[in-house]
């Protein structure tokens, strides 16, 4: 793609959540999104790929139905109050559809099908932008209305997204679906706990970004798509695949890495809430997470292929580690004993 398209897309992709982060007004709110929707779609197809055109279509009717749902339940609040600011959300009905348009917009279940599809079509460096960068606009709506939404509507959604997200990803040979899976699970812990203590889910939601981040540097760094490739990427770069597998360990939750302190908090405010069933819930359907987690660090560190492969081998890779993805690496794995002025800061 040329360098000053390139620049274009990544600059209108900075702008439109820019907007829509920082307005109070639904209108901005929306144009925002859509700037963000059309800037995305070119980098998705980009490739030509059959794969990529149908990904980006998929996308783009989905994104384009989110979007027309929030303007009309903008426009129904209006009518009824008479206000178009985002906090002043009161119409039930407009709360109900806002809902429904968020998840859309995030890919929590029941709305999820279209997310893994989406990130099987496209690269990894666009698959890190679709997991991590587009999320923040709908995310900071869901936060700025997170008091004006049903509880009950949203915990289910977000016991639904950790149980599909963990179910759905345990069959999954390719690892863009797995992380796609891992996205909606996580986005069911961020929904779970959003209404009771937001600053607690943007705490998870800035964790994710970062372990996911590390993640997709990483898997771009050795050039692993599937789970057959991600066998020899032992005998390239043992310490970069030894990394691999604590990001991935981190992202399950297990303890002592970073990803275990929003698991935590959470499950402990959740209790206070008493919530606790619902806490035990999201805990044991987790599990289900754990078990492709594990899968894929088993493949990256433990497993060599056992027959002939049809992909080459490069046996000798003298290509040094990019710092930023050691960095991010780092801080996915060893940010726990740092939990107390993490809290401090939040």
């Amino acid at each position: 793609m040329n360098p000053q398209a390139k620049l274009v897309f990544a600059t209108s992709l900075i702008l439109g959540s820019t907007i829509t982060i920082s307005s109070n007004h639904w209108i901005m709110a929306w144009t925002g999104l859509e700037i963000n929707t059309l800037a995305i779609l070119p980098l998705i197809s980009k490739s030509h790929h059959p794969r990529a055109i149908e990904a980006a279509t998929k996308y783009f009717l989905v994104q384009a139905a989110a979007s027309t749902l929030i303007l009309f339940s903008s426009m129904t609040n209006a009518w009824n109050t008479g206000q178009w600011d985002i906090t002043q959300l009161t119409c039930p009905v407009s709360c109900t559809i806002l809902t429904t348009a968020i998840a859309m917009k995030l890919g929590l279940a029941p709305f999820h099908f279209w997310f893994p599809e989406v990130l099987q079509g496209c690269s990894l460096i666009t698959g890190l932008l679709l997991s991590t960068a587009m999320k923040f606009p709908p995310m900071t709506l869901l936060f700025m209305t997170a008091q004006s939404l049903n509880p009950t509507t949203l915990t289910l959604m977000a016991i639904l997204s950790v149980a599909l997200g963990g179910w759905t990803g345990l069959n999954q040979t390719q690892i863009r679906k797995i992380l796609a899976f891992s996205s909606i699970s996580h986005l069911g812990w961020m929904a779970a706990i959003i209404i009771y203590s937001p600053k607690l889910a943007l705490l998870n939601f800035y964790l994710y970004i970062m372990m996911t981040t590390a993640v997709f540097l990483t898997l771009h760094s050795i050039k692993t798509l599937k789970l057959s490739t991600l066998m020899t990427t032992w005998a390239k770069t043992p310490s970069l695949s030894a990394m691999l597998m604590l990001t991935l360990l981190s992202l399950a939750g297990l303890p002592p890495l970073t990803g275990f302190l929003p698991k935590w908090l959470i499950i402990q405010e959740l209790t206070k809430q008493e919530m606790a069933p619902t806490a035990v819930i999201i805990a044991l359907l987790s599990l289900l997470s754990l078990f492709f987690y594990l899968r894929l660090a088993y493949c990256a560190t433990i497993t060599l292929p056992p027959h002939t492969t049809n992909h080459m081998k490069q046996w000798h890779t003298n290509k040094p580690i990019n710092i930023a993805v050691a960095i991010l690496i780092t801080m996915s794995i060893a940010l726990l004993p740092m939990s107390p002025t993490i809290l401090a800061l939040v």
